[in-house]
């Protein structure tokens, strides 16, 4: 049970994602240059070096972090518990002298950023209200996955996703370095997976079924992280208490690879070229697929160019497994296993010989085999796996963890057989799905359609699993896949404002949770700080309320935008909106629909503070 008072907005209560618990006091506090941070241990220190990160580019001060509580000034008190109950959880008491945070080193950053979203500054003065917060978790796996091979982002940009992800008390950057289009992460015993893997010609342009044949950009793309790199970007998620678990995919999504290393895959190889098929049909009698791409693509879709089941192949993915846990120490390694064209096997002489060999009853049984195989690896070096929900097929490895995109129906088959998993369907979780349903209002996506209010409706335990069973749902994770996605704006426009939802959906019991409260007392503040910082998110469409004028039976339209701060232009004449059309400043007295113009349709666009307009909204009035 939420302890305040109906009224949010009014007691400045913004915070997302939202506590499990507030008592409201008082008064104020007010933090000054001098008020002194006291952190007892290099962790909290840490932790109250991000805050006051954020403190200065909101007050233009920072305050100073010492190792003793004074007695007579106001201070924020950092107080390290041992064994606390949950781990991440803490308690935030602010009175008229002191803000007290105590938790493990983990409670404490999550408090402080909590403390941060509670800062206001009116008249010069920085102030927090008097308060007792007591929060936890709903879930211990918050994350987002972010794909880096179809297009490259740099270091910086990362860090940048990172520390957004921190403010909002997610704990888990799932790390998608590797893929058909693109290899990431430098391998030292394998040079030309950065020489070659990393780097491709061209893409192509459109969505993948606007030309046929495909029309390409022209422009090489490519990149990939040192392991330095990649070793600075785990240590600066560390410190905001955020695991990176990295992707390595296999036996599919292997095109870059095999194009520096075709002898990797399921043929034979002559000077370079696959050679060495057998005829394989499928019901209709087609021949199946058994093209060998000689490059890394710069188009989407499945690829069959896979690894093949051999000593050969499983020797290059130890090497490489091997550097990747000396990088990231996560409990986990993620190593795909989805949308494997297991018919290139059925062509393959060497799967063939390796089926009957193993006595193994299909492709499927081939798949899993291959799977085991680098399970066996990973957990003799002391890791678990994670793969995506294809890994069900054929058998299950025995320790593996799933991770459920093709909906919920394979977490909850993993969790049935006692599995882990953590739930990340395509219906309420993939973040390169569109976020309005009239498409041409929407930059270029992949499909779908996955707005605000959907991603907020998730719960991600299903109805069909036992209380035992569902404590096999370690937790959530939304998808940004990154075909479509080739600049920084274009993914923090896909990110957000959707991950304030996926933060709700991953700490806030459901019993706690609220559409309403969420979207239009708690996000219009958090959007204007995001703009504060920067960030490109997309302009979300304004609460539009309608109600009838008794008197003349007229529309009467209220107009709440979903910034805070922002103005609201307007048009009813069918005409575009813009800076141009009306300035919403009350109610309006919508005028009286002609016979053509029914329904009478209401166009607006939202302006924020910084100046950038949403797109164009339409709303009928039926």
């Amino acid at each position: 049970m939420v302890l305040f008072a109906l009224n949010i907005k009014a007691q400045n209560l913004t915070i997302i994602p939202l506590p499990e618990s507030i008592q409201m006091g008082d008064g104020q506090l007010v933090l000054r240059q001098g008020t002194i941070i006291a952190a007892y241990s290099d962790e909290t220190r840490k932790s109250a070096t991000i805050f006051n990160e954020l403190l200065e580019t909101k007050a233009g001060f920072r305050l100073p972090i010492k190792m003793a509580t004074p007695q007579s000034e106001v201070a924020i008190v950092l107080e390290e518990v041992k064994n606390p109950e949950n781990d991440e959880g803490y308690s935030l008491q602010i009175d008229n002298k002191y803000v007290i945070i105590k938790g493990s080193s983990k409670g404490i950053f999550y408090g402080l950023q909590s403390l941060f979203q509670l800062i206001e500054i009116n008249n010069g003065q920085v102030t927090v209200p008097q308060l007792k917060v007591a929060d936890a978790p709903a879930f211990g796996y918050r994350g987002i996955m972010l794909d880096v091979s179809r297009h490259f982002f740099s270091t910086d940009q990362v860090k940048k996703i990172i520390d957004l992800m921190g403010q909002l008390k997610l704990n888990t950057l799932h790390w998608h370095l590797t893929d058909d289009q693109g290899w990431r992460l430098e391998i030292k015993k394998h040079p030309k997976l950065t020489q070659v893997s990393a780097w491709r010609d061209s893409t192509i342009i459109g969505q993948y079924y606007d030309f046929k044949p495909f029309v390409y950009d022209g422009q090489p793309h490519g990149g990939y992280y040192t392991q330095e790199e990649a070793k600075e970007i785990v240590a600066y998620a560390a410190d905001r208490k955020i695991t990176v678990i990295p992707e390595i995919e296999l036996p599919g999504h292997s095109s870059a690879v095999l194009a520096a290393y075709p002898e990797l895959g399921s043929f034979d190889t002559f000077e370079g070229m696959g050679t060495g098929t057998i005829a394989a049909v499928n019901e209709n009698g087609k021949e199946y697929d058994n093209d060998i791409n000689q490059e890394v693509p710069g188009f989407w879709g499945v690829h069959y160019n896979i690894y093949g089941p051999t000593p050969k192949a499983f020797a290059f993915l130890e090497d490489v497994l091997t550097e990747v846990m000396e990088i990231f120490p996560s409990e986990y390694i993620h190593i795909g296993g989805d949308e494997v064209p297991k018919d290139h096997w059925k062509t393959s002489e060497i799967a063939q010989k390796v089926i009957k060999k193993e006595k193994l009853a299909d492709e499927h049984e081939l798949q899993s085999h291959f799977i085991h195989q680098i399970e066996l690896f990973l957990n003799k070096n002391n890791r678990k796996l994670i793969g995506w929900d294809e890994i069900l097929e054929g058998g299950l490895a025995p320790n593996a963890t799933v991770m459920s995109w093709r909906g919920e129906k394979g977490g909850i088959q993993a969790a049935k057989m006692g599995h882990d998993v953590i739930m990340t369907p395509n219906s309420h979780m993939y973040f390169d799905h569109s976020q309005a349903a009239d498409k041409t209002t929407e930059p270029l996506a992949i499909g779908g359609f996955l707005p605000l209010e959907k991603v907020y409706s998730y719960s991600p335990i299903p109805n069909e699993l036992t209380k035992e069973e569902a404590k096999h749902v370690l937790g959530v994770q939304a998808n940004l896949w990154t075909e479509y996605i080739p600049s920084v704006n274009k993914m923090e426009y896909f990110l957000f404002p959707r991950a304030f939802a996926l933060a709700e959906v991953a700490w806030t019991k459901a019993g706690n949770k609220n559409f309403d409260s969420f979207s239009l007392e708690r996000l219009p503040k958090r959007l204007l700080n995001l703009e504060e910082k920067n960030v490109f998110f997309r302009i979300p469409e304004a609460k539009i309320n309608v109600s009838t004028d008794p008197t003349s039976g007229r529309h009467i339209v209220e107009i709440y935008p979903m910034v805070e701060n922002a103005t609201v232009y307007y048009t009813f004449d069918g005409h575009k909106a813009d800076q141009t059309a009306l300035l919403y400043t009350s109610p309006i007295l919508a005028p009286i629909a002609g016979e053509d113009q029914k329904p009478l349709t209401l166009r607006y666009v939202t302006i924020t503070p910084g100046g950038r307009s949403s797109n164009e909204f339409s709303f009928p009035l039926e």
